[in-house]
């Protein structure tokens, strides 16, 4: 019998599966990368404003997602943060830490789409094909697409999740995996802004633009402190982000709650104070000193609590601060994934290696990336598992 052509088939040709390819292929491997798309690492391409959001500082498996909390750790100890470091410098990239540890390109997010070509220089990758079939040989796989049919020794899964579709993002992994008799946790949106309900839609809509650069929001005992956006079809921001990865929809008995605030420690006390000092002032003005000037005048709408501070009784005040501290907002749905960062869920790590990403029952395929049920936290989280696990399986073909 003679062996296939290629040691390995990656299909995929974005973060985790070109990166997987120059692990692969400095070993002297002789690794193929097949994508549909016409170019490679297009989500890369448009990430963190176009300049790549590409690791950070203070990555650890609690940052990450998924029904096994833990299988995160053998892979992100293996590759850290400071191995990506490295090698963005090898290749002369210049970078710098934006906020909370998160590392991006000082130029263009291109840049790091360059280096993961560089580093994958003696793979061949093939884009503009498409995957009609893939089939277990008695020596390994073949992948037939629109332009032949491959033999490989191994296959990689490394074609992400459904979010952002119009990048040509699909489930495509789901369908591979379920094929082969892999299970799959059911996959959704994260890293998503979030929708009210028509009325609430409408009720809010006039504070669309309205940033609060400091917040706090909460869902159960997770807590994330950055900033708010309210959209005209409800709310987006870091913070926001961070939430709607646990946020479940349905769960009507437990909003989501904000503290638009965080930085006093009793909004109530404060605007008694002023009450006492400034009787004559606007309470809409009182609160711009701690909030934008329009969702300072919404909040006392809201609150019933509008004109001078003198006219107000205590129960009013303690209204107004309420929901600037503690604003109890029930979403009902999100954006979904044309506007999800990344997939929530995946193939399941019950049935992968935490070692080599390869899959227990079906020998010689590896999965990685978001493929996987192993979904990071806002700001560099998610490049750093397209690093490591790939790195993990390409030490492996």
């Amino acid at each position: 019998m003679t062996s296939p052509p290629y040691d390995a088939i990656i299909l995929g040709a974005g973060g985790a599966g070109l990166f997987c390819a120059g692990i692969a292929a400095g070993r002297g491997k002789r690794v193929l990368v097949l994508d549909h798309a016409a170019n490679p690492g297009e989500k890369i391409r448009i990430s963190g404003g176009g300049r790549c959001n590409f690791t950070n500082l203070h990555v650890t498996s609690a940052d990450f997602l998924s029904a096994n909390p833990h299988f995160a750790k053998s892979a992100l100890k293996r590759y850290t943060c400071h191995d990506f470091i490295t090698l963005v410098e090898k290749h002369g990239i210049a970078w710098h830490e934006k906020t909370l540890g998160q590392l991006f390109c000082d130029g263009s997010s291109r840049q790091i789409v360059q280096l993961l070509l560089d580093e994958a220089k003696d793979a061949t990758i093939q884009l503009d094909t498409k995957i009609t079939a893939v089939e277990k040989t008695a020596s390994g796989f073949r992948v037939s697409t629109d332009r032949g049919a491959y033999d490989s020794a191994r296959l990689v899964l490394a074609t992400g999740g459904p979010s952002i579709p119009k990048m040509g993002a699909t489930g495509f992994a789901y369908d591979l995996a379920q094929q082969f008799g892999l299970s799959v946790i059911a996959p959704k949106p994260a890293l998503v802004p979030l929708t009210f309900s028509g009325s609430d839609a409408a009720r809010y809509a006039d504070l669309a633009g309205v940033a609060v650069p400091d917040a706090i929001v909460s869902y159960g005992k997770q807590r994330f402190r950055e900033a708010v956006l309210f959209t005209h079809r409800g709310l987006s921001g870091p913070a926001i982000l961070q939430i709607s990865s646990y946020w479940e929809q349905g769960a009507r008995e437990k909003p989501i709650m904000l503290n638009l605030c965080p930085g006093l420690d009793d909004l109530f006390l404060a605007l008694k104070a002023a009450k006492a000092a400034h009787p004559k002032q606007d309470i809409a003005t009182q609160l711009s000193l701690h909030l934008p000037t329009r969702l300072a005048k919404r909040l006392s709408e809201i609150g019933f609590a509008e004109g001078r501070l003198a006219d107000l009784p205590d129960a009013r005040l303690r209204n107004v601060a309420d929901l600037a501290q503690r604003w109890a907002l029930t979403p009902m749905g999100s954006e979904g994934y044309a506007k999800a960062e990344v997939t929530l869920g995946g193939i399941d790590t019950a049935g992968l290696s935490s070692q080599t990403m390869e899959a227990k029952a079906v020998p010689r395929l590896h999965v990685i990336g978001e493929a996987v049920d192993v979904t990071g936290h806002l700001g560099g989280f998610n490049f750093q598992w397209a690093w490591s696990s790939g790195f993990a399986a390409g030490q492996a073909l």
